[in-house]
């Protein structure tokens, strides 16, 4: 395979209000939006040749992508003006795909080895993996590693063998993509033909995010294999344990205590006294005022946050301003989602731009639209619309 198509197109209604202002493929994971992740693992595996479907928000896969040089590569975009689908998506790229090519989702996080055998396989084939949560993906029935049905989202699942949604394809797809709008129903009507798909397994990391809290899992996953590296100021005093990096720019106030892994982008202010725990990833141009702990959660660029915080199991997006002794605790609670409601241990996700004031004490599972404004001293809970006033 010489050459790889990179679905990057669709917005995620799910995740919001994470993906009102971007798409779902820009989010941050470590530091780095999803796709460079995806592109970086094509690189890695030779794959050079990408062609990149975009369309929602599209100027901002542009605008970080670029023609792919930074990252060793050569990107063709083509536009999916109406986000229908995945075949659809598929099809505006015919005109510029060569006789075999990788199909990936922009919008997963997949790392280098998960794809290095796969991209020898041969055409047509599905890239499975065995999950705990298999009704969320489509349920691939497989006999003698051949694909004899794939189930989307199934009530109950008859295995735990799922679709990734990376394929090695020929351009024989597209004489069966036509009016469908999925991959997986393509390929139901390709055997149902009797043209035969290969699979083949991976045990690699191949995460999904699909629900504003997977953005912590996903973080989680990729932060332990991040080396540690630190280019900022330390003061004396300050205690570092595990994996912590450190961005240039950045100043770590004496007396705080870090425990990786934790990643620390540049220009950041940082303490006195800051407790900082595993699994937090914190932006660029952050400010932590003293006496607050951060543990388990991701932190925007440009956000600013009191002093005497205690913030868990957190997604806060950038630019926002929380002023002192603002509390997320995290706890298990029932967290609605359009019509589907999870039992989650979360704590509070409070989109771009939000302005809170002090003493606001978030309940476990809020979900806090972008640009909203919560006075002091209030309580806020439940889903919250962008641009909401809470006085």
């Amino acid at each position: 395979m010489k050459q790889a198509v990179i679905l990057a197109a669709g917005e995620g209604q799910r995740l919001r209000p994470f993906t009102v202002t971007k798409p779902k493929s820009m989010l941050s994971i470590a530091g780095k939006p999803i796709v460079q992740y995806v592109v970086e693992s094509l690189a890695q595996n030779g794959i050079r040749n990408i062609v990149l479907v975009v369309g929602y928000r599209k100027e901002q896969v542009l605008d970080y992508i670029g023609a792919g040089k930074q990252f060793g590569v050569d990107i063709t975009y083509v536009t999916q003006e109406k986000q229908l689908g995945t075949a659809h998506a598929l099809a505006q790229a015919k005109a510029v795909t060569e006789s075999e090519f990788l199909v990936l989702p922009g919008d997963n996080l997949i790392e280098a080895d998960t794809i290095a055998q796969f991209v020898t396989t041969k055409p047509e084939a599905v890239l499975v993996k065995k999950v705990d949560n298999p009704t969320r993906y489509g349920v691939v029935t497989i006999d003698s590693d051949m694909v004899k049905n794939i189930t989307e989202k199934p009530r109950e699942a008859e295995s735990n063998i799922v679709n990734t949604g990376i394929y090695a394809f020929t351009t024989e797809i597209f004489s069966f993509v036509k009016a469908e709008l999925d991959i997986p129903t393509v390929l139901n009507n390709m055997l149902a033909k009797g043209y035969p798909i290969n699979t083949m397994e991976t045990d690699g990391t191949w995460l999904d995010v699909v629900y504003p809290w997977d953005i912590l899992s996903l973080n989680d996953a990729v932060l332990g294999q991040i080396p540690a590296n630190l280019e900022g100021t330390i003061e004396k005093g300050v205690s570092l344990k595990g994996l912590v990096s450190v961005g240039k720019g950045t100043m770590i106030r004496s007396n705080s205590y870090i425990a990786g892994p934790v990643v620390i982008g540049t220009n950041c202010d940082i303490g006195p006294t800051v407790c900082i725990l595993p699994a937090t990833d914190i932006g660029d141009n952050v400010v932590i005022s003293p006496f607050t702990e951060i543990k388990n959660s991701v932190i925007g660029n440009d956000v600013n946050i009191g002093p005497g915080c205690i913030i868990e199991n957190s997604v806060i997006d950038k630019g926002c301003v929380i002023k002192g002794h603002f509390a997320a605790y995290s706890d298990e609670a029932d967290v609605r989602v359009d019509d589907e409601y999870h039992k989650m241990d979360v704590g509070a996700m409070l989109g771009e731009g939000c302005s809170l004031g002090n003493s606001v004490v978030a309940q476990p599972g809020v979900i806090l639209g972008n640009y909203s404004q919560v006075q002091a001293l209030k309580l806020i809970s439940g889903r919250l619309p962008d641009k909401s006033l809470v006085f």
